[in-house]
């Protein structure tokens, strides 16, 4: 779980910007899944879990700015 948050950490921007495109986006859910499984974080598993199942590319504009901006997704943890 670990490598795959440090593998999109280190991605190029313009790789992180595509995976955050409608139905690429999905990628961006499980990420933010095991970060707050690795942080055992409640609030985050399960608003993540929520994302995965109810909307999973209702973010992706979201995550697009927010890593044009900042390098990074928008994530409570």
């Amino acid at each position: 779980m670990q490598e795959y948050i440090n593998a999109f950490d280190n991605l190029p921007l313009v790789l992180k910007i595509i995976f955050a495109l409608p139905m690429l986006d999905i990628l961006w859910a499980i990420y933010r899944l095991c970060k707050s499984l690795s942080k055992q974080n409640t609030v985050g598993i399960v608003l993540a879990v929520l994302m995965l199942i109810v909307c999973p590319a209702l973010f992706w504009l979201v995550d697009i700015i927010t890593l044009a901006f900042t390098g990074k997704v928008l994530w409570i943890d």
